[in-house]
């Protein structure tokens, strides 16, 4: 047989063999590194309570951005400022792209925490970030359509109690659905690969 039939043969079948590989990739649904919600995705739960300001935060009317959301209490010794510190590196490894989300800071402290002292919190890690408080009344439908758990922790520190809450970041896509969720810890470019992917790089 011709060797030069043989050689052009073999390019042929590295080149449909090549073709393939990228098909299957480009078809392949981009792999999320956060917890994903099941299809069909569940709405965020509405949010509507009054910032620092005295206007009214609604999470009905963010449609169009990205939200990442998180629940916590100005006086959290480990897990708020650190979880705070971490969604500020993310956003700021968005560049440009941060135009297009929000951070949005829930208190689990109505007891201590005023609208005006959760916006003096989170604003020191962020002037772009909301944060948000009201009354039990107004917190608990809330706390429930997140799931959220809270639970406070008598005498156990000098301030006088501490409050056990979830700990997980949630993101709410462009459409206003729960995506994605992060527990504690989670590396920061992982989120910000996440970001970048519903975002479009």
């Amino acid at each position: 047989m011709d060797r030069k039939l043989i050689y052009t043969g073999n390019a042929i079948l590295i080149l449909l063999v090549l073709a393939g590989t990228l098909a299957y990739f480009l078809a392949k649904p981009a792999a999320f590194r956060g917890t994903l919600y099941a299809e069909p995705l569940p709405p965020a739960g509405e949010i509507e309570l009054a910032k620092a300001d005295g206007q009214t935060f609604r999470m009905s009317e963010q449609r169009g951005k990205i939200v990442l959301l998180f629940f916590g209490y100005t006086s959290c010794p480990d897990v708020c400022p650190t979880t705070l510190a971490e969604t500020k590196q993310v956003m700021e490894k968005l560049g440009d792209k941060k135009d297009n989300t929000r951070v949005v800071f829930v208190s689990v402290d109505p007891g201590r925490d005023t609208p005006e002292k959760t916006q003096e919190y989170v604003s020191r890690f962020s002037p772009d970030f909301i944060g948000l408080s009201g009354s039990q009344e107004d917190l608990e439908p809330v706390w429930q359509a997140y799931g959220v758990f809270r639970e406070e922790i008598s005498g156990a520190t000098a301030a006088g109690y501490t409050v056990n809450h979830t700990a997980r970041t949630y993101l709410i896509d462009a459409d206003g659905n729960l995506r994605l969720s992060y527990a504690y810890g989670t590396p920061v470019e992982d989120i910000v690969h996440d970001l970048k992917l519903l975002l479009g790089k």
